[in-house]
């Protein structure tokens, strides 16, 4: 048997006889006037990586303060496990929660920082000691255990405090932005280390994030939030390939975004009438609509093709002439700008060394793209 058969597709959510382990039903949380969450159900099942995604007062971190318990919902209910959590206290949940500041006790050291939690619970000694060895060696910080926090790293401080939440085994952990204080290139290294400790210990976690590229890395699912909706839940591949609103693939990623009429076409296509003298652009749209509408085509630059001459065989191809160019190392990004002014974004790989560049500023362009690289939106 080859190895893609033997893997086992994690998608309990598409499984009607999986049980969540988190569930929110028609929650809403009000401080005074303001809808901080606005009628959420949701639910989030056992060995998820679950991101909740969205900018500044969007409400997730109040939904995942709801989970703590340190919020409660003006009406809905939350059920971990089947129980429901209204009146359940934060100290009795089997939560953990790891906040970006880290929290730890200065004059402990690594090892007694993980500790903490456990001698609080008051278990045997050896027992603490055994978990706290485990709990060191998953996080890999076998050589600072004797360390305060102001010896080690940003990223080592992290892990001792990741440890430190597992280390009482909660059935879930919730962690708030956890990675914001790390540079770009420490952030993306313990997004793997994340991922790999949450399959190790099987524990639920679910992460806080305004991060979209960190979402999209170490979530099994994303839900994009804004002004206390949910506006998308699904898997990373799903919400960046076929966003359900302009909302979410603007929010989500680099996107071109261009405004027009659509009208069904007999072949189940959709076209966009765009611009006087142009030719409609022809996508899918999810819910295709039988008379014009006004829409929104979405595509992603990756998807956009940029050549010199005009590609033969492509119903998708507009002229335009190159305005900007960014070289970012693997790739490079063409702003072209069209007759009426809309300016669409194209991105090549650069897959050799040393290449010498076709394309120029100035240079007049054909873009093009296939009938089902993008996809056209009716909200």
């Amino acid at each position: 048997m080859n190895q893609t058969a033997m893997t086992e597709i994690f998608a309990p959510w598409e499984n009607s006889q999986e049980s969540p382990l988190i569930s929110f039903q028609s929650v809403t949380k009000n401080f005074g006037n303001f809808i901080a969450i606005d009628n959420v159900s949701l639910d989030i099942y056992q060995r998820e990586f679950f991101a909740l995604l969205g900018p500044s007062g969007c409400g997730k971190t109040t939904l995942m303060r709801m989970l703590g318990g340190f919020e409660t919902p003006t009406s809905g209910t939350i059920t971990i496990d089947g129980q429901d959590m209204v009146d359940v206290p934060p100290n009795k949940r089997a939560v953990n929660m790891m906040f970006q500041s880290y929290a730890l006790f200065p004059h402990l050291s690594v090892w007694d920082n993980i500790a903490f939690g456990l001698r609080r619970d008051k278990l045997p000694k050896d027992q603490i000691a055994a978990r706290v060895e485990e709990m060191i060696k998953l996080v890999q910080l076998d050589k600072f255990s004797q360390r305060k926090p102001h010896q080690i790293s940003g990223g080592q401080r992290q892990r001792v405090a990741l440890a430190r939440s597992l280390a009482k085994a909660p059935k879930l952990l919730l962690l708030d932005e956890p990675l914001g204080a790390l540079d770009k290139k420490l952030r993306q290294d313990t997004q793997f280390e994340l991922m790999d400790i949450q399959e190790t210990t099987g524990t639920t976690f679910v992460i806080v994030t305004h991060d979209q590229e960190e979402a999209m890395t170490v979530a099994s699912r994303i839900a994009v939030m804004d002004h206390g909706k949910l506006k998308q839940v699904d898997t990373p591949d799903r919400i960046y390939e076929t966003p359900n609103s302009v909302y979410v693939a603007d929010f989500i990623g680099d996107v071109n975004l261009i405004k027009g009429n659509a009208s069904h076409r007999d072949d189940g296509k959709t076209m966009l009438h765009w611009a006087e003298g142009q030719p409609p652009i022809v996508a899918e749209c999810p819910h295709a609509p039988s008379l014009e509408a006004h829409c929104t085509f979405s595509i992603r630059p990756e998807k956009v093709a940029i050549s010199r001459k005009r590609p033969e065989n492509r119903t998708n191809t507009i002229q335009g002439k190159i305005e900007d160019i960014a070289y970012l190392g693997n790739m490079s990004t063409y702003k072209v700008v069209l007759s009426d002014g809309t300016r669409v974004k194209a991105q090549t790989a650069n897959n050799r060394r040393i290449a010498r560049r076709e394309l120029s500023w100035e240079d007049e362009v054909w873009l093009s793209w296939t009938e089902t690289a993008g996809i056209i939106l009716d909200k």
